[in-house]
């Protein structure tokens, strides 16, 4: 069976995009889930969380065709990754003039054998490598800060996911909103989670994220939470996360 292809996505930086990709891919995998991490923004936020601080052959070398994606993986605590680099900026350049640009990312992801969910961290734009990652995935997990201006970022997200479901990915669909780094003592997280129960049509998540310090501290060890400190709520929570994901219909 081929594997599901989930794009993590917020077009503002901070967000909890990466913490939300390693930390749900460590869960996927603690369940018995072949898990596959594809480091696809040029900061290599990702990478360097999970101890990859200098790979000899990243991400940029696949869409150059000096090596191809399995050639690339690394294995970091039961999870497969493919390690971004800053030269996917110089790669975003140069896919501009190619034919087909769109599908880079998508051709490359079919070489891939024997996993179950390959999740992708975008860049915090939406730039040419966060269209190849939608044209590629079947499905969007949207991270969510319970602030102001996250509202307004979440509506241009959306609005990006329908124009790629329109003209290049007809079966692309959000799978949900994971609302994050979440305080209820807040009165802002309270009214917040209140507006986007009424106004939004898209699956939330029941599982919060919570603000946690182990969370902050797991990339400093290359850990995941769940690798770095099991009994945490930060590795709670996301364990609760992919349990709701995996029964999600």
């Amino acid at each position: 069976m081929a594997a599901t292809i989930v794009s993590v996505i917020n077009q503002k930086g901070g967000t909890g995009k990466t913490t939300t990709t390693i930390n749900l891919g460590s869960a996927l995998q603690k369940l018995g889930k072949r898990v596959l991490l594809i480091d696809l923004d040029p900061q290599a936020n990702l990478s360097y969380s999970l101890g990859l601080t200098e790979p000899e052959r990243t991400l940029a070398d696949v869409f150059t065709g000096q090596h191809s994606l399995p050639d690339i993986l690394q294995e970091c605590d039961g999870l497969q990754v493919a390690p971004g680099s800053n030269e996917l900026v110089d790669v975003e350049i140069s896919l501009v003039g190619q034919e087909s640009r769109e599908q880079f990312l998508q051709s490359m992801l079919q070489e891939t054998k024997g996993f179950d969910y390959i999740l992708i961290d975008c860049p915090p734009s939406l730039s040419l490598l966060t269209v190849n990652a939608l044209t590629a995935s079947h499905e969007v997990i949207i991270p969510l800060q319970m602030e102001v201006l996250t509202l307004q970022g979440l509506g241009q997200i959306l609005n990006t996911v329908k124009q790629i479901k329109s003209t290049l990915n007809p079966a692309l669909k959000v799978k949900g909103i994971v609302v994050v780094m979440y305080d209820k003592r807040r009165k802002l997280s309270l009214e917040i989670e209140e507006y986007l129960q009424d106004n939004v049509e898209e699956r939330i998540f029941k599982q919060r994220i919570r603000l946690n310090v182990k969370l902050a501290e797991a990339p400093s060890f290359g850990k995941s939470v769940l690798d770095y400190d099991s009994a945490s709520n930060g590795a709670k929570d996301y364990l609760g996360l992919a349990k709701e994901y995996l029964a999600a219909k």
